[in-house]
């Protein structure tokens, strides 16, 4: 049986300890990584991952074009259009599976699919474009799941103070609102430990 799992391990990954302890079974959570078009949740879920992140880009086309505002991103060529998907394992018992929403509204269809299940969700913001991510954050408010908001700064991109993004987002107080970089993979780790902290907090005992 050892075999046949190894066959089916990309080449770069490495079994984990806990893997092949058949006497304890890991802990394995949902996350979501939300937030507006081009913030960078697929940069997100890519740092951290550590298999191969499954990725479900797509060519821009005019149609996007003429609803997806670029000012931003004048360099970005695709688009993901289904989800990101990737894990990481931050202790020998809890594995977190990262599913990346998409950011066009054409797609906002298939969130309530990606969101079943999940204990949480990280809602990315860019400071220059701070309205994008209003979408999410009224999504994850209504259906009561625990988020933070991760400021993801961009290089050039003015620095803000997490207690101004909070104010401008009208976050509220119990809410973490944290600036990172999401290239970072210990940045991604710490945003995902702070979700972790704050949806345990948020379930009732």
């Amino acid at each position: 049986m050892d075999s046949a799992v190894s066959e089916l391990l990309d080449g770069e990954e490495q079994l984990q300890t806990w893997q092949t302890d058949r006497t304890r079974a890991p802990i394995a959570t949902k996350i979501v990584v939300a937030g507006g078009f081009g913030v960078g949740k697929t940069t997100l879920v890519t740092a951290v991952s550590e298999i191969r992140p499954l990725q479900t880009e797509a060519l821009m086309t005019q149609a996007s074009e003429d609803t997806d505002d670029l000012t931003a991103t004048p360099d970005k060529t695709t688009t993901t259009v289904a989800m990101d998907f990737g894990r990481i394992t931050l202790d020998d018992d809890l594995v977190l599976y990262l599913f990346g929403t998409p950011g066009q509204q054409r797609f906002w269809f298939m969130w309530d699919d990606l969101v079943r299940g999940a204990i949480g969700a990280v809602v990315l913001a860019d400071t220059r474009r701070l309205s994008d991510c209003f979408p999410a954050l009224d999504y994850f408010e209504s259906c009561g799941l625990p988020y933070i908001v991760a400021v993801n700064h961009f290089d050039g991109s003015e620095k803000f103070a997490a207690d101004d993004v909070r104010e401008a987002l009208t976050v509220p107080p119990h809410v973490p609102v944290l600036i990172m970089d999401a290239r970072r993979r210990i940045a991604v780790i710490e945003t995902l430990l702070a979700l972790v902290g704050h949806a345990l907090d948020a379930t009732p005992a």
